[in-house]
């Protein structure tokens, strides 16, 4: 057992605890404390008894004053974990020390079959409302650490103003570094917890006040409908890239399956559906390590599975669809219908979807005008249209982010403009250039999920090699470098790499991605190689179909009247639009058509 106070300032390393380390120096401005205890009737006896020979202030922070706890267990270095706060730490720990006596049907079961252990934390700065905050960020942390399986809190808490609110952070990550002397694999480095594709879609993220009123309005919209017992009722949330529709999906998913309806016991049936590889993987991981999954059923599936799975006859309570602008609207291979939202509303009373028609990236997903305005009609007759606006993803000033929507919407080059808050636009003379810049990131702590990626210009069959070379490769004069999932690795990797996104995975950095493998994703910097099909003419960017292999976003598309159209103009700018929106903190640019380069070099230059 140790028992610590204050925090010591350690910069880019962790130190262990030794057992004979029992007090820090406790500075006059806060004071933090952090006791570790076996989980039993044994170690709550030796946490009173040690408390009780300590000054009265160490004793005040942690039996006075809020204090917030987790209990931990696990085997094969693999933990389940517990996170609350309480007023009274004694006597919520015997409440649960006697749930796990009497063989409760939940977690307590698991806690007292195991060798649990358990952090209780103080602050001199603790009041209720910040203790709530800090179990919500914990919770965050906790369900994003590898090591955590199981995270069985069901609620979430997070606050508005109060006193001590903007103290959040900065006491935060003292408590998470001093947890992270005692266990690294369970309390890894902040940096590395916050790179995690399942941090960045957690429900237990904070939501800003756009997306608190978006997310109130949907939950109340969700059980008025329900209550009038109709089929396909559609609630409509658009939004461009980085507005934060990911989070506020996962969000509302978590809220429904964790608190159900508005009366105890009542069970809200609900479902995820999204047709992206990469994103599912994500998903399926929330829902499990937040064992929100009901009676063995796939809440999270792509939206074939769910459609094949599924009755008209019994539709389920509630479906949420991210990414619906990637819904296929006419059959393929593998789905025989027509349009799979139509479907999908046809096996749901309620379907929530999350719509930006500017990510768009095939025929078979395009959406004729007819189409979306109809989609748009439905949810506006019932009042159920909700925009979100907000920048989220994208640290950079106003004037950054409509450089990039000139360059993308108006095919326009402007003078870069220089960024207040340090979001870094770069233009690179050769690729090698902008890859060298990008693994010099990569190899930063804080940066580390730094990626290129590439305009779909360069030849690729998925799952099938090349005869003449041993990669699909993207390719520039003497330059080269494998395009995206090709690169082998060892059992243990791809064991592991099984539940992590393209970008988490660290052999990726030596690929190219694509707007397949990065969609709906983050990354700290951006690499963007923009091919062939990409040219500077008369002053304007242009799209040339004839220099792109994405044959899904050249070919001609028929459409309901039976007239054949091509989109191809659309479908490219989309695709420039997801590859230019991934960076949070910086976007790097390399373009190969000479005139497009020398544009932009001109515009960085002014």
């Amino acid at each position: 057992m140790s028992l610590v106070y204050a925090i010591m300032d350690l910069v880019g390393k962790r130190l262990s605890l030794s057992d004979d380390q029992k007090v820090i120096h406790m500075t006059k401005e806060d004071a933090l404390v952090v006791y570790e205890l076996n989980c039993s009737q044994k170690g709550l006896e030796e946490f009173k008894e040690k408390i009780s020979s300590e000054a009265d202030k160490k004793k005040e922070l942690l039996l006075e004053y809020p204090t917030v706890y987790l209990m931990n267990w696990g085997k094969n270095r693999e933990y389940e974990v517990y996170v609350g706060e309480t007023t009274d730490i004694i006597r919520r720990t015997l409440e649960h020390l006697s749930g796990a006596r009497n063989g409760q049907n939940d977690w307590h079961a698991l806690l007292g079959k195991n060798q649990s252990k358990m952090f209780v934390i103080g602050h001199d700065h603790f009041n209720k409302s910040l203790t709530l905050d800090i179990e919500s960020k914990m919770m965050l942390y906790m369900s994003s650490v590898e090591r955590v399986k199981k995270v069985h809190n069901r609620r979430t808490n997070q606050q508005k103003k109060y006193y001590t609110w903007m103290e959040l952070e900065a006491i935060f990550s003292k408590i998470w570094e001093r947890l992270g002397q005692y266990n690294p694999e369970l309390f890894p480095l902040e940096s590395v917890v916050k790179e995690a594709a399942i941090f960045k879609a957690s429900p237990f993220h904070k939501l800003t006040d756009e997306q608190e009123r978006a997310k109130q309005e949907i939950l109340e919209k969700v059980r008025r409908a329900l209550k009038s017992d109709e089929t396909g009722q559609i609630i409509m949330i658009s939004g461009e890239a980085g507005t934060g529709k990911t989070v506020l999906n996962s969000n509302i998913f978590y809220e429904l399956n964790a608190n159900c309806g508005e009366t105890p016991g009542e069970r809200i049936e609900s479902y995820l559906v999204v047709n992206h590889d990469e994103q599912l993987t994500v998903y399926k991981q929330i829902a499990d390590k937040l064992d929100l999954c009901q009676e063995n059923k796939e809440i999270v599936c792509k939206p074939t599975a769910f459609i094949n799975h599924h009755s008209v006859n019994e539709p389920v309570d509630v479906v949420l669809v991210d990414e619906a602008h990637l819904l296929w609207t006419q059959g393929k291979q593998s789905y025989r219908g027509k349009n799979q939202l139509k479907d999908i509303m046809e096996r749901a009373k309620v379907v929530i979807v999350m719509f930006d028609q500017k990510q768009i990236l095939r025929t078979e997903q395009y959406w004729e005008n007819q189409m979306i305005e109809e989609l748009e009609r439905q949810a506006k007759k019932r009042d159920n249209y909700i925009v979100l606006k907000n920048q989220l993803r994208m640290q950079a000033d106003i004037e950054t982010i409509e450089w990039i929507r000139d360059f993308v919407d108006r095919q326009e080059i402007r003078p870069i403009p220089h960024d207040t808050k340090g979001y870094e636009i770069n233009i690179f003379d050769t690729p090698a250039q902008l890859q060298e810049e990008i693994q010099n990131r990569s190899e930063n702590p804080g940066t580390s999920l730094s990626r290129i990626v590439a305009t779909f210009d360069w030849e690729y069959i998925d799952k099938k090699p090349p005869h003449y070379q041993k990669y699909w490769e993207v390719a520039i004069g003497g330059w080269k470098m494998p395009w995206n999932k090709q690169i082998k690795t060892d059992r243990k990797a791809q064991k592991r790499n099984k539940k992590l996104s393209w970008a988490e995975q660290e052999h990726t950095i030596h690929e190219v991605g694509s707007t397949y493998t990065i969609q709906g994703f983050d990354l700290n910097y951006v690499g963007v190689i923009l091919g062939p099909s990409v040219k500077y003419r008369d002053g304007k960017i242009v799209f040339d179909p004839s220099c792109s292999k994405n044959k899904k976003a050249v070919q001609n598309r028929t459409l309901s009247d039976g007239t054949k159209q091509n989109f191809a103009q659309t479908l490219l700018r989309n695709e420039i639009n997801v590859l230019l929106t991934r960076g949070v903190n910086g976007l790097y640019i390399y373009a190969q058509d000479e005139e497009l380069r020398e544009a932009l070099k001109h515009a960085k230059r002014h």
